[in-house]
């Protein structure tokens, strides 16, 4: 790709809408994109529609209807679920971080500090606590501190790779969000926002994530020429997308 590479493309972010089939009413998520065809996806998460730039709200509403048995059984399927237990913390829980397992050690009756560091199992977090203060607030709170500095990290390392060929680039501030269904979110406006549970997921899926939303910085849509500046920095990018679609099984519950 030309190093004369231009921001241009106006930024569709997803809609919350509704639809009701019957007595049924069913809250989805509307994308639109630089796409050809509509597509639906079910998952964790709730329904998902998809659809090109130019396909009007009659015509999704159209294609649903046709399709509603099919959504109403995959959303049926997912509401069947046993609900997760609640992740708890306690001495010697241990949790993922980063593709490793991190293991929680407890103390009390000191001053309150959070350590970092590699033991002989591998990571571990030592949670120097008040008494009667919450483990898990408070290693809610170490991660989201790690993960602020660690984001940070990789987002200079690829924002370094993006102004290769778009030096005119700026790199917005970096925000976390405790969002359940968005992974991240990307403009010179509002900054670059991630979601702070990507701490939990290997280095490959954080790393996919930061270079995708960096691309909206050129590219405020999912268009060819969008996925063609997600492979100048991440190449393996098809994978990590793939993947991501099963972290909910990696992530605790919180």
């Amino acid at each position: 790709m030309a190093a004369s590479l231009a921001k241009r493309g106006s930024p569709h972010q997803p809609e919350a809408r509704r639809i009701v089939f019957g007595a049924r009413t069913i809250d989805y998520t509307l994308k639109r994109a630089a796409r050809r065809t509509l597509g639906m996806t079910v998952d964790q998460r709730g329904l998902t529609v998809s659809i090109p730039l130019r396909v009007s709200l009659a015509e999704t509403e159209r294609f649903m209807r046709e399709r509603g048995a099919w959504i109403v059984e995959k959303l049926d399927e997912w509401a069947a679920q046993p609900e997760p237990a609640k992740f708890k913390v306690q001495d010697g829980t241990e949790f993922p971080m980063l593709g490793q397992k991190c293991r929680v050690h407890l103390t009390t009756g000191v001053p309150p500090r959070i350590d970092w560091m590699d033991g002989i199992h591998g990571r571990e977090v030592h949670l120097h606590m008040r008494p009667n203060e919450s483990a898990r607030n408070m290693l809610m709170r170490a991660l989201q501190r790690y993960a602020l500095g660690y984001f940070g990290g990789r987002i200079e390392e690829y924002g370094w790779m993006l102004q290769q060929f778009a030096p005119h680039v700026k790199l917005p501030a970096l925000y976390l969000t405790n969002a359940r269904t968005r992974w991240g979110s990307c403009s010179e406006r509002s900054g670059i926002r991630l979601n702070w549970r990507l701490i939990h997921l290997p280095n490959a899926q954080v790393d996919y994530v930061v270079a995708h939303e960096l691309a909206h910085l050129l590219e405020m849509n999912h268009s060819r020429r969008f996925w063609e500046v997600v492979e100048l920095m991440y190449p393996d990018h098809r994978d990590a997308q793939a993947a991501l679609r099963e972290a909910h099984t990696i992530i605790p519950a919180w």
